[in-house]
């Protein structure tokens, strides 16, 4: 999705008063799946737009998600794929990514 069409959903959640956040990607340190800046919003229904790179790094994101848009306060969150099952097996990156997320008000 471009950078257009993706502040078109984030005005359109707005508008339409929907409860979402925002995840940003805003440090990496080794490899990942996405770059910095890379985005996606997470609505209170669990739809998503966008990504960050998928699988469990995600939906640990995601889930943090859902508190800030209960809470209604931005957070930061660091996704380590450097540790686990998936690295072990070679189903992961390697890196670590910050996530920086934020409520749609």
């Amino acid at each position: 999705m471009n950078k257009i069409d993706f502040y078109e959903k984030v005005m359109s959640a707005r508008k339409e008063s929907k409860r979402a956040a925002v995840a940003t990607i805003i440090r990496t340190k080794g490899s990942i799946p996405r770059e910095t800046g890379a985005k996606m919003i997470i609505y209170s229904d669990g739809d998503i737009d966008g990504t960050i790179g998928g699988g469990c790094g995600e939906g640990e994101v995601i889930e943090k998600s859902f508190a800030v848009i209960e809470r209604g306060i931005p957070m930061q969150h660091q996704v380590d794929l450097t540790q686990g099952l998936f690295y072990e097996d070679g189903g992961i990156c390697g890196g670590i990514m910050d996530v920086f997320i934020e409520p749609i008000q």
